[in-house]
């Protein structure tokens, strides 16, 4: 394929990917991430393959990458001519010969979409282009629309604007997407300055937790003594339950690519390294193929659109550490050493990698920036908040009917994330709370249900943005509980560099492990508190400094569970094993036997069709019983 050197030519490129993304026959696409994957979409994909092998039928098969409604994956789109986009949700090998059958009958009557797409979108370039003439068919209409669904209706979709619609391994796709139009404005319009000063008018906030101005960081960085300069993509995501970069790296590589090219050209960097941690197998694989095939257009190398600016990227995988989220540990990771954190006072903007001046920004800040060169900082600046720009990508998870990935503007009240988008909590439970910002973040809970969510006001209720993991938590969550398997899981991440991280995180933990065993001791709370300040004032780095905040944050606003656990010897969630005793509401059971069957200790006891009891003797409190049973007849004290 030639290289790209002038605006006809990424037109053409984008024409060629035009033709495949809405092609002018039959296209199947199968939600390929992790996320569906792991719900089984290869085998959809290799049951879909092999039919339409078998019955010689002329239909295009696909990849794509997630929409972000993993509930109902795995997940399967069909285009045909003259016909909207029909989504297909949890769909299993076995259907895939009857959803081709269904195809070919031209009816929804076996299998029903769950939502419709009447037109191919681009939010870069402000243009649509409709499926066929537009008109959408009769016995199609019953169909929502993809923006009538609810856990789409509130999100507005900029870093994630490409994943679930293009296959991530076609540059032409993510072209004809309005793809590499910001980079060819920059380097053909536009001076580093203006570049630069175009992401400080946008407002954009680095996604990676800290957000930090991007623009000032970039001006920052290319007004650092230094002829050699770095541009670094940080895609070491580790925060429990969150995978927000990994659904971009999979599902749009380009975007990540593109920006870091714009960023490269506007700092004056001419080497680039993506950083991902190793448990991202298609991460890499995608982001490799992605960067080969922008070599191989001339995006990356020598002499981009002919501008005479070089500037390439390289993958490095991280063995994954925690730690190595931090930008001064990433880089000592990067050089070989031991990923540890350096001194705050050092910025890396002017001594990063190698001591050189380096410009570190996440995933999702990156595939943010070329949606604002081609449209503008105005533009940005204009969603959101006043001091939080933009959209924000979340990964919502925990006790949530809809789990999965969204991304709303800032802003967004926590309601409509829990309720609208998220669809509640399962089974008519009580919403508790939700933790933000990963292990280092905080509790909010539901009295603060209305809170706008952006930098400031997570910060202010004692939480943080992270970098968008949110776990939702029902009232059979013990708070005290949860602030010790945060902690415990900082203090497996520390690095052990600085000693009011390596030794006040474990001496937390000691003290939390001792109040959910029935140990906890007056005055426990108050320690806490006094050792989550010390530790925030006398540690390395931003690990350290935020560790406690799980702490201080379930402290804040659930004092009493942790005074019933210390003066009650109670656990009121029924969590805790030291502090409760499970027993069967003879009313209410029904003699079903179910939780004899998944009892491992025998302790759950009874005849068929009579009320049952529980051994406390022999009761492990594994809680087996309790998610068992149909009728809610396990008590819990």
């Amino acid at each position: 394929m030639s290289k790209i050197n002038t605006l006809e030519d990424l037109n053409k490129a984008g024409k060629r990917g035009l033709a495949t993304l809405i092609p002018s026959g039959t296209k199947i696409m199968v939600g390929m991430a992790t996320s569906g994957i792991a719900s089984g979409a290869q085998d959809v994909y290799h049951a879909l393959d092999r039919e339409i092998r078998e019955r010689r039928l002329d239909i295009i098969l696909s990849r794509t990458g997630s929409m972000g409604m993993d509930c109902m994956e795995p997940l399967v789109d069909v285009l045909e001519p003259g016909k909207p986009r029909l989504a297909y949700g949890k769909i299993t090998a076995k259907k895939a010969p009857t959803l081709l059958e269904q195809i070919a009958k031209g009816t929804i009557e076996t299998i029903k979409p769950f939502y419709r797409m009447d037109e191919e979108e681009s939010i870069i370039l402000g243009k649509s282009k409709r499926y066929g003439d537009g008109s959408v068919p009769a016995y199609l209409k019953e169909i929502p629309t993809i923006k009538e669904i609810p856990f789409y209706a509130k999100q507005v979709k900029i870093a994630t604007r490409n994943c679930g619609l293009i296959d991530p391994e076609s540059i032409d796709e993510y072209i004809a997407k309005g793809g590499y139009s910001g980079l060819y404005k920059a380097i053909t319009g536009m001076k580093p300055e203006a570049i630069i000063k175009e992401v400080i008018a946008s407002g954009l906030r680095g996604r990676g937790g800290g957000g930090f101005p991007a623009g000032i960081k970039w001006k920052t960085c290319r007004e650092a003594k230094g002829d050699v300069k770095y541009v670094i993509c940080n895609g070491d995501e580790g925060d429990p339950g969150a995978y927000m970069d990994r659904s971009v790296m999979e599902g749009d590589p380009h975007s990540v690519i593109e920006g870091m090219i714009i960023g490269a050209f506007a700092i004056g960097s001419h080497d680039g390294y993506i950083y991902v941690r190793n448990e991202y197998p298609l991460a890499v694989a995608n982001l490799g193929k992605a960067i080969e095939k922008a070599r191989e257009y001339g995006l990356l190398g020598k002499n981009i659109f002919n501008s005479g600016f070089d500037f390439d990227i390289r993958i490095s995988k991280g063995a994954g550490a925690f730690v190595c989220g931090e930008s001064t540990a990433l880089m000592a990771s990067l050089e070989g050493a031991a990923g540890e954190p350096r001194a705050k006072y050092i910025h890396t903007v002017e001594h990063g990698l190698w001591n050189r001046p380096s410009n570190l920004n996440n995933v999702e800040t990156w595939a943010n920036v070329p949606a604002i060169l081609t449209r503008g900082g105005k533009w940005f600046a204009g969603i959101g908040a006043q001091n939080s720009t933009g959209t924000k990508v979340f990964s919502v998870v925990g006790k949530i009917n809809n789990i999965g990935l969204v991304e709303v503007p800032m802003g967004t009240p926590l309601k409509d994330i829990v309720y609208d988008i998220g669809g509640g909590v399962p089974h008519g439970r009580k919403f508790k709370a939700v933790q933000t910002g990963g292990p280092s973040g905080g509790c909010i809970p539901e009295k603060l249900i209305d809170l706008r969510v952006d930098f400031d006001e997570l910060w202010k209720a004692g939480s943080m943005m992270g970098s968008g993991g949110m776990i939702v938590m029902d009232d059979r969550t013990c708070m005290v509980d949860i602030a010790r398997y945060f902690i415990e899981f900082l203090e497996s991440e520390s690095c052990g560099k600085c000693i009011p991280c390596r030794e006040g995180v474990r001496r937390m933990r000691d003290i939390l492990e001792d109040i959910c065993a029935g140990k906890g001791q007056a005055g426990d709370v108050e320690l806490l508190e006094t050792m989550s300040q010390a530790i925030i004032d006398g540690s390395l780095c931003a690990l350290g400094g935020s560790a406690p905040n799980p702490v201080l944050s379930t402290i804040r606003y659930f004092r009493d569970e942790y005074d019933a656990h210390i003066k009650e010897g109670r656990c009121p969630a029924g969590v805790c094993k030291a502090l409760i005793k499970y027993s069967v509401d003879s009313e209410t059971c029904t003699g079903c036997g179910m939780c004899v069957k998944v009892c491992p200790t025998g302790a759950a006891r009874g005849e068929k069709k009579q009320p049952h009891v529980i051994d406390e003797a022999t009761c492990t409190r594994c809680g087996a019983c309790l998610e068992s049973c149909k009728f809610d007849a396990i008590n819990v004290k």
